[in-house]
């Protein structure tokens, strides 16, 4: 029998490139990740019991688990269910947060409230999760009822690409809004991960990474 994972990460489906290339860049060969759909996004409601549902599963089997999502959406009842759990997640209200830096994020949403965020994989997967997701593409007056009340688009790149950049501004051309990014790296994804991998137990196994559909 193989050595027993040392630490799992349960993610969201928009952070699984973020979190295996931090774990390339710092040799964590003893995480484990577990990525739940990015569409949850959409439904932010069924979060808490989907975590839960990965957490209960993975009992025994790992000596260390993480939580790889903020709030998202989910007004408290995530924190709650890990509270029960004795989990502990990424901190910050939504990834926009962690990925920008809790003092940036905050400068950003007081310069301009009515701000739509994305980040790399939210720009990569736009027609899917927001013009089909939010059935936009087939009810197009739906639009400005979603985004009516935003004035800005702001693009927080992990990655910088003159390419995703002009993505980017045609996002937000499409939604009508004015368009600013920002490079952020990693952000605070990277600083979690490292602490949770620090705390983790030393066991090595070869990681994987396994989608919920």
């Amino acid at each position: 029998m193989g050595a027993q994972p040392a630490f799992l990460v349960i993610a969201c489906g928009a952070l699984a490139r973020e979190i295996v290339a931090l774990r390339t860049l710092n040799h964590w060969p003893h995480m484990v990740v577990q990525c739940l759909p990015a569409d949850l996004h959409n439904r932010p409601e069924k979060i808490p019991e989907a975590v839960r549902a990965k957490i209960q599963a993975a009992r025994g089997k790992f000596t260390t688990i993480f939580v790889a999502y903020a709030d998202c959406g989910t007004g408290g009842l995530l924190d709650a269910v890990l509270q029960e759990e004795g989990v502990e997640r990424i901190p910050g209200a939504h990834c926009y947060e962690f990925f920008a830096g809790s003092a940036q994020f905050e400068a950003l949403a007081e310069a301009e409230l009515g701000t739509f965020y994305l980040t790399d994989f939210l720009l990569q997967h736009f027609e899917r999760l927001i013009i089909h997701g939010l059935g936009i593409a087939k009810h197009p007056e739906l639009l400005p009822m979603y985004f009516g009340h935003y004035k800005k688009l702001t693009y927080l790149a992990q990655v910088e690409s003159a390419d995703k950049i002009a993505a980017g501004r045609a996002a937000a051309e499409r939604l009508g809004l004015d368009f600013e990014y920002h490079v952020t790296g990693y952000g605070g994804l990277a600083t979690s991960l490292q602490h949770a991998s620090a705390a983790a137990a030393s066991s090595v196994t070869t990681s994987t990474i396994t989608w919920q559909n």
